[in-house]
């Protein structure tokens, strides 16, 4: 509960299937195959003064999931953003979190299930801040994962896939336990990969190091935020990152479309400071999710 309610009690209404159902009424029955076998894809979208920022980037992204678990979205991109935007506007909300899922449904049980429909919804709901608001200015604590992100060649690790997110609930359970609140993830090598649901950047004499993500999601927000720091004349590298050379990073934070920009004070043993490239790449971050008419007004 992210607010105190129930996510299968709450006012409003969810897109199924290309309809509006009330909310309490968006029910899949108990043998669907998604429950059982994690045959589902789903994005997180942020919307901004009534804006849901890069839309067309997830929904494409929700697509191409869906086809790397060897099914078919039944709608376009383009019926996914205005499915998108008619939920926020039915929900009354200006900010807010965008969740559509894709999924394999109830025709057939068992691991093969060729012929079972695929599912969309869509569902809209007010998520303020991912981390608690007095802690993600400080810089969040964050502990190591005993759990390792697997090797690509063991799952599809460009899809945003359901059952990808099994040992992420284990790995941020877990630090919770122990007052965290976040775990860093490493690859099947021993590298350093991300965070239980963000990508995870350095800072190092002036320039941003960040993992390379070729075992885990590309994040919009990661690319986003590379792009803000190149019109910075920020140096970003992309490279493998082994957890030793933790020691030698000045600054750290994470990023999602759930986290946005969150600075980082430590990581199990080691200790950062919430520094001006950090801060500066939260303001931009904020300025840039902003409606453009909202900045400008703002200006």
């Amino acid at each position: 509960m992210a607010d105190g309610q129930p996510f299968d009690n709450r006012p409003g209404e969810i897109w199924f299937d290309g309809a509006f159902v009330p909310w309490n009424d968006a029910k899949v029955h108990v043998l669907t195959h998604a429950l059982h076998y994690a045959s589902a894809v789903f994005e997180g979208e942020r919307a901004y003064g009534g804006r849901i920022f890069k839309m067309r980037e997830h929904n494409q992204r929700l697509i191409d999931s869906g086809k790397l678990l060897g099914f078919d979205v039944p709608y376009t991109v383009e019926e996914i953003d205005r499915a998108c935007e008619a939920t926020l506007a039915r929900q009354g909300f200006q900010d807010a979190y965008v969740r559509p899922i894709a999924w394999r449904g109830s025709e057939m049980m068992g691991v093969a299930a060729q012929n079972n429909t695929i599912h969309l919804a869509i569902a809209v709901w007010q998520w303020p801040s991912y981390f608690d608001p007095a802690e993600r200015l400080k810089g969040i604590r964050i502990d190591m994962a005993e759990w390792r992100r697997p090797d690509p060649r063991t799952a599809p690790s460009k899809a945003k896939a359901t059952g990808l997110y099994m040992i992420c609930t284990l790995s941020k359970h877990a630090a919770e336990r122990k007052g965290y609140a976040d775990a860093l993830m490493l690859d099947w090598r021993g590298q350093v990969a991300e965070c239980t649901g963000a990508n995870v950047f350095f800072v190092k004499d002036g320039a941003l190091h960040t993992p390379t993500p070729d075992c885990f999601l590309d994040g919009i927000t990661r690319r986003t935020v590379i792009g803000l720091a190149k019109a910075r004349g920020i140096e970003v590298i992309e490279r493998a990152i082994m957890p030793e050379e933790l020691a030698s990073f000045e600054q750290c934070f994470i990023c999602g479309t759930a986290a946005e920009v969150t600075p980082v004070s430590e990581i199990a043993d080691y200790r950062f400071s919430v520094g001006d490239i950090t801060k500066t790449l939260m303001t931009d971050y904020a300025d840039a999710v902003r409606p453009q008419q909202e900045a400008v007004a703002a200006a």
